[in-house]
């Protein structure tokens, strides 16, 4: 007997989207089957497409539950709740919850403290007690350019399910904000900072990248190692950058600024990851590259919903009217992002593999989400 029944669907495989059923048995897709069936409790889709469920490397979602407002923190377990099922009625059914690591405790004016070790036993806690709705796992965001990565990066164990563990430089001046401009705007509006003030945080940023940037970036690889994560690269701008990374052992690069460093990944066998709010705003936020260029180039390899929870899977069905190829663009959402994780169980509909998926009608360029599974279990 099935658990699962979903008929009438156009269901996207990896290369064709076929009219057919799909049965679910034990948390696993047990069969794919051409054309409807007439199967008692069969939950008839009424022709919407029937997509996997969509893997999600790389969000500050979490992030923006804990601190709704400045100054206003959240409680923990209540902010993980929230954001799972945020995340859950977006069609996302795994997630990489990006935690930074790597503190600046002595610059009140725009310090930071600690959170992660806290956090990642909040989220712990909750999946032991069967309270989230989809697959969570960590990705370590270490900040090279702060004062107490290596101490933090010692707390976390294999046990941590630590998957994705990303080298984040924002010293001022270079990758993301080598733009002064653009850096001075942010700082100055987030935290109503004078001129002077931010001239001295500018400053003081580059002195602690200067003193303890080398040894933190060292440290942030072997942690990788340690916990089995794959290595990732943040904001590489140029092809030197890019080759730098390739030696660490990244296999992931987060967000490159430029086409120049976006082609050297290709060359280096590293994926290329774009945030969907830039696919779907046309352009960087920051000033960077924008994600359509990578895409019409054929350098974008995976879209992660980074601020946005909602726009992965907009983004997506963008990419199918740009490629005219919607397998290829659903793709970037779920088995290519699966497959950049080391994830094998999920990402794909397949016999065998996880019953992780979306039921999505599309109306006009707005996709809805009818239904979302995981592990065959209804969560939004």
């Amino acid at each position: 007997m099935s658990d699962l029944v979903l008929t009438n669907a156009r269901i996207v495989t990896g290369t064709a989207v076929i009219r057919g059923s799909l049965r679910v048995a034990g948390g696993c897709i047990a069969a794919i089957d051409d054309g409807p069936v007439a199967v008692p409790g069969a939950r008839d889709c009424g022709g919407d497409l029937l997509i996997p469920g969509l893997v999600e490397l790389h969000t500050d979602n979490l992030e923006r539950h804990l601190l709704p407002r400045p100054g206003v923190a959240w409680p923990q377990a209540a902010a993980i709740l929230a954001h799972d099922g945020e995340l859950a009625s977006a069609g996302i059914t795994t997630v990489f919850d990006a935690l930074r690591v790597g503190s600046i405790v002595s610059n009140g004016r725009v310090g930071y403290g600690r959170y992660a070790r806290s956090l990642a036993d909040a989220l712990g806690a909750a999946q032991a007690e069967g309270m989230l709705r989809i697959g969570h796992f960590l990705h370590l965001r270490a900040e090279v350019c702060s004062e107490t990565l290596i101490e933090e990066l010692a707390g976390f164990g294999p046990e941590d399910r630590v998957g994705i563990l990303s080298l984040m430089d924002h010293t001022p001046g270079q990758r993301q904000f080598r733009d002064l401009g653009q850096l001075r705007a942010y700082v100055m509006g987030k935290h109503g900072m004078t001129e002077a003030e931010f001239e001295r945080h500018v400053e003081t940023q580059k002195a602690t990248r200067a003193r303890l940037g080398t040894a933190h970036e060292a440290a942030a690889v072997a942690a990788a190692r340690r916990l089995g994560a794959v290595l990732a690269s943040h904001d590489d701008t140029t092809a030197a950058q890019v080759a730098t990374s390739a030696g660490h052992g990244v296999r992931l690069a987060e967000f490159p600024t430029t086409e120049e460093a976006a082609l050297a990944c290709r060359g280096h066998g590293i994926a290329v990851m774009m945030g969907a709010p830039n696919l779907i705003r046309g352009g960087s936020h920051s000033g960077n590259v924008a994600a359509e260029e990578l895409a019409a180039a054929g350098l974008l390899d995976i879209l992660s919903s980074d601020y946005v929870p909602g726009a992965l899977l907009l983004a997506a069905l963008r990419l199918a009217t740009l490629w005219d190829d919607l397998p290829r663009a659903v793709a970037r959402v779920t088995s290519a992002p699966a497959s950049a994780a080391g994830l094998d169980d999920r990402g794909r509909l397949a016999p065998g593999l996880r019953a992780d998926m979306v039921q999505v009608a599309r109306i006009g360029e707005q996709p809805v989400i009818r239904g979302v599974w995981s592990r065959g279990r209804q969560v939004g």
